[in-house]
């Protein structure tokens, strides 16, 4: 079990970001709630419709869907009945994951198309052995505490997408998983590997190994899919990520402040429904918010409202006692280049001193759409600078030295001091980035690119890290599943 470091709470050490006051953060939850009892949102799902109205909520129902408005009771009931933290379990028990108040942990981008081969440096098309691949390099990397489907297997049948992400990134970590599930039937069969992998049906039910992500749809609706996925994943005693992808000027307001009211309330939209379904049911409140760029009509996932949102998104989870996973770390740059250091150094910083649970970004270029593992390993270096950073400076009689520091005096060498030899350690320690000597660097790393370096250092991953061993006999067993799906669906392959 894994318990990662904090940003600043109370008075004890730790570097963190305040971002808003009490009253600030009070104001948009009042805010929230008059969208809640003036507006509603649009639930396009009968059952949910049902589950909304027997819950005390108001449901006028119009041709495929209703407009659901919550009483502000109903808000505040369901956000309190959700649990305050969650251990996100893994197949390997030693990489469970604990989302409490200000830990902070990373993770990759999720869902994009496209990968730069790292043997040949072309951008192409991601595959179902992407997808493995890269979970094999997050499940080594520690920085990496739970696993996200970077890449799409693009290769597979559409309808078939979800079972074979989880099937890929089952086989290649033993770290707690997020994705998204293409449909109800889809998520019986992600629970069918899933259970496999975990030595059958009761020891997953004790200890779910992966978390669905939904999406509403920004603004205000719950689509039928994620009403679906939302209600039979309480019911099948998973935890839910509710993770909106306002874009500010296009989707959600320009201005910040209003994406943030129409933000919290879809992801509170999903807590509620979930809780009204099974009281009880975790709940990570999630984001991926940015800005529309209105010059160029892109997702501006480098820019620093991106930061600034997420970092937001972290302390209204925090306003309602929910663990978060919020964005950051993403660029904008087409390749790992400057532009793409400076943007996730940005955005992830202010994420991590926000608090995130858990901060998702690295390895992602061009507007979430490609991934990079020279980018991603590249990224797990500064995050390991970050968390170095958020623990702060601790001040305590041991670590103000006062009896070296009598001991050197004016002018004496604190280099040859046995307490230098004997602290030296927690120094921050850089293994991609270099510190040496001019010349020692010319001579261990024949003046190779730290670019050229990461990808030597991800391929080398990929042929030799050998991730938490699957039960005798599973892989098998995982495979039957997949096949007899594509078979009910009529896509198998011949």
């Amino acid at each position: 079990m894994r318990r990662m470091s904090r940003s600043g709470i109370g008075t004890t050490a730790g570097f963190g970001l305040g971002a808003f006051s009490r009253d600030e953060l009070d104001t948009i939850h009042y805010a929230t709630l008059q969208i809640f009892q003036d507006t509603g949102i649009k639930v396009m799902n009968e059952e949910a419709l049902e589950i909304f109205h027997g819950g005390g909520c108001e449901v006028e129902r119009f041709k495929g869907y209703g407009i659901v408005k919550i009483p502000s009771y109903v808000v505040e009931e369901c956000a309190f009945w959700a649990p305050h933290s969650i251990v996100y379990d893994a197949c390997d028990p030693d990489k469970d994951y604990v989302a409490e108040p200000n830990r902070v942990g990373f993770t990759t981008f999720g869902g994009c198309i496209n990968v730069v081969d790292p043997q040949t440096r072309e951008i192409r098309r991601a595959t179902k052995k992407d997808c493995g691949e890269i979970a094999r390099v997050c499940d080594y990397l520690d920085e990496i505490c739970v696993v996200t489907r970077s890449v799409n297997s693009t290769d597979v049948p559409a309808g078939a997408l979800s079972v074979h992400n989880l099937d890929a990134l089952l086989r290649n970590t033993g770290k707690h998983i997020f994705l998204g599930v293409d449909s109800p039937r889809s998520l019986e069969v992600m629970i069918e590997l899933a259970s496999a992998a975990t030595g059958g049906r009761d020891n997953f039910r004790k200890r779910p190994n992966f978390t669905p992500s939904i999406c509403p749809l920004s603004p205000l609706i719950l689509p039928d899919n994620s009403c679906n996925v939302i209600i039979n994943s309480a019911r099948s005693g998973l935890g839910v990520l509710m993770l909106p992808m306002a874009l500010s000027g296009g989707t959600s307001s320009t201005t910040l402040a209003g994406t943030l009211v129409t933000h919290n309330t879809e992801v509170l939209s999903g807590i509620i429904l979930a809780q009204l379904t099974k009281k009880g049911v975790p709940c990570t409140y999630g984001s991926t918010s940015t800005i529309l760029d209105l010059r160029f009509g892109t997702t501006a996932i480098g820019s620093p409202e991106y930061g600034m949102i997420n970092a937001s998104i972290a302390k209204l989870a925090q306003y309602y006692r929910l663990p978060s996973y919020v964005g950051g770390g993403a660029s904008d740059s087409k390749v790992p280049d400057i532009q793409c250091g400076y943007e996730f150094t940005l955005s992830a910083t202010l994420s991590a001193l926000a608090g995130g649970n858990i901060v998702f970004g690295s390895g992602v270029l061009e507007q979430g759409l490609t991934i990079d593992l020279a980018k991603l390993v590249m990224d797990a270096e500064m995050i390991r600078m970050i968390q170095v950073a958020i623990g702060g400076i601790e001040i305590s009689d041991d670590k103000l030295a006062m009896d070296v520091i009598h001991e050197v005096g004016p002018g004496g060498a604190y280099i040859s001091h046995e307490h230098s030899l004997r602290t030296m350690r927690s120094q921050s320690q850089s293994k991609l980035f270099d510190r040496r000597s001019r010349g020692d660097w010319m001579e261990i790393t024949n003046g190779a690119s730290m670019r050229e370096r990461a990808y030597g250092a991800a391929i080398d991953i990929i042929q030799n890290h050998r991730p938490y061993p699957l039960p005798e006999g599973v892989p098998e067993a995982m495979d039957e599943i997949v096949k007899e799906f594509e078979k009910e669906l009529g896509i198998a392959k011949n």
